[in-house]
């Protein structure tokens, strides 16, 4: 029994990325990648960076832009073109907007208000508010979520983008601590068959733990209007922040901080490069936000090797999701997840190509 395909037991194997693969179908009408197009109705990819200030802030959200990456920015970070998104805390959005001045000039202003539990009927309260009073004034993303009912419930509430995924990510920890979330396949794919139901479905954004190029094309084959992503992009030689750093000559377990121009210099010359990542729920970002009582951090810091600049990330990516869509005679993104034919596949299987 397709695993994928049993909607009506509730409690059925649930499956990640690596549990699945995409079937070519039969024959393809596509006989080159040229006739594809990978890019969203504003000729964006289909990718998000996650608000995170060590991948993204207002220093080089523009470059992501021109990259054709949709931006979403760490909060108390600005938005330089008007379809960035800034977060907003729940707390914060409600302080900024239920002010009912909270939005000047003709543009929409996109927004995400970044909790960290997107199940909580007060947030299903704001959405509400935020999307009858401004309406299409305001583009509004939420989340996070691990549950496919909430995904109903925030679609019903007026949410235009819900984040889904919960404890995946690489900088995060609640599900490793606290044994609450939902394997991202399936969550992915339950939040898609929900949303053929609803009058106004959400964009499915899947948020964390991508770690390779398929993951990112098995999300969308399976449902995801969009990918949000985080420890991806920090690898990137551009990502966020003056923290770029070498390891210590005198010290070969410690790391030395260096400027950006010696970072540069370094990669050319293939040597190795260090950047910052640390999780958005660390004591550290809780002190940079100038919370004074200190939560339980449920994430992580570390320094992560550069393997790629920006612009080789993109080549690749676009690359990959244009043979994927070939192999379902997707000509457009919007196509793909219902071309798509995902199959379950056996550990020994996956062992098999994994290389």
């Amino acid at each position: 029994m397709d695993l994928l395909t049993n909607k009506t037991t509730a409690n059925f194997m649930k499956v990640d990325f690596d549990d699945l693969l995409i079937k070519p179908i039969p024959t393809t009408t596509i006989s080159s990648r040229t006739e594809i197009n990978p890019f969203d109705e504003n000729g964006m990819l289909p990718i998000i960076t996650a608000p995170m200030d060590t991948v993204v802030g207002s220093e080089n959200s523009d470059l992501f832009h021109e990259s054709k990456i949709n931006v979403c920015l760490p909060r108390g970070e600005k938005r330089t073109k008007n379809m960035m998104f800034e977060s907003y805390s729940l707390a914060q959005f409600k302080t900024e907007f239920y002010d009912k001045n909270g939005i000047e000039g003709d543009s929409p202003v996109y927004v995400l208000i970044d909790t960290a539990n997107g199940h909580i009927q007060e947030l299903v309260d704001v959405v509400k508010f935020a999307k009858e009073f401004y309406k299409d004034k305001m583009i509004l993303m939420v989340g996070n979520i691990a549950n496919p009912m909430t995904y109903k419930i925030l679609s019903d509430a007026g949410a235009d983008y819900i984040r889904v995924g919960i404890g995946n990510g690489q900088g995060c920890l609640t599900t490793q601590q606290l044994g609450v979330g939902y394997p991202m396949a399936s969550l992915i794919q339950e939040c898609y068959n929900i949303s053929f139901g609803l009058d106004n479905p959400a964009k499915i954004v899947a948020d964390g733990g991508m770690k390779k190029y398929s993951d990112i094309i098995k999300a969308l084959a399976l449902g995801a209007d969009y990918v949000m992503l985080g420890g991806v992009l920090n690898k990137c030689l551009e990502s966020c922040g003056d923290n770029y750093f070498q390891v210590d000559p005198n010290q070969p377990n410690s790391k030395v901080k260096i400027t950006q121009e010696e970072a540069y210099d370094r990669y050319i010359d293939n040597k190795t490069v260090f950047k910052l990542f640390r999780g958005m729920s660390t004591k550290e970002v809780q002190k940079k936000w100038g919370n004074e009582k200190l939560k339980t951090s449920e994430g992580v810091v570390r320094h992560r090797e550069v393997e790629y600049t920006l612009s080789q990330w993109v080549d690749n990516f676009e690359s990959y999701l244009r043979s994927a869509m070939s192999y379902c005679d997707a000509r457009e993104l919007k196509d793909f997840a219902e071309q798509a034919e995902i199959i379950n596949i056996t550990p020994n299987a996956f062992n098999r190509f994994n290389k």
